[in-house]
């Protein structure tokens, strides 16, 4: 798949997300960039744990899911290990 299909996945993924997972302090922005990086982690994780061949292969709903749901993992884990830090 094209650098900006994935990239629109990813801002789809990213804002269903921060819609999803509320109350992070990323902002909504944040949350879609942490999306685009979510699109790439559920593309691989799809591959290869669950042996999906070609994941994210092109702009439509099998594609925006995984994505998605690779967009929950990521921005669940950031707010997992910032949870604890003070801000400045």
């Amino acid at each position: 798949m094209g650098i900006l299909a994935w990239l629109v996945v990813g801002l789809i993924a990213g804002w269903l997300a921060s819609l999803v997972m509320k109350g992070g302090d990323s902002g909504i922005l944040g949350d879609i960039i942490l999306g685009i990086v979510g699109a790439l982690v559920g593309g691989f994780l799809a591959s290869s744990i669950f042996g999906v061949v070609d994941p994210i292969s092109g702009i439509n709903i099998t594609t925006v899911i995984v994505a998605f749901l690779g967009a929950v993992f990521v921005i669940a884990i950031v707010r997992a290990l910032s949870h604890g830090r003070a801000t400045i």
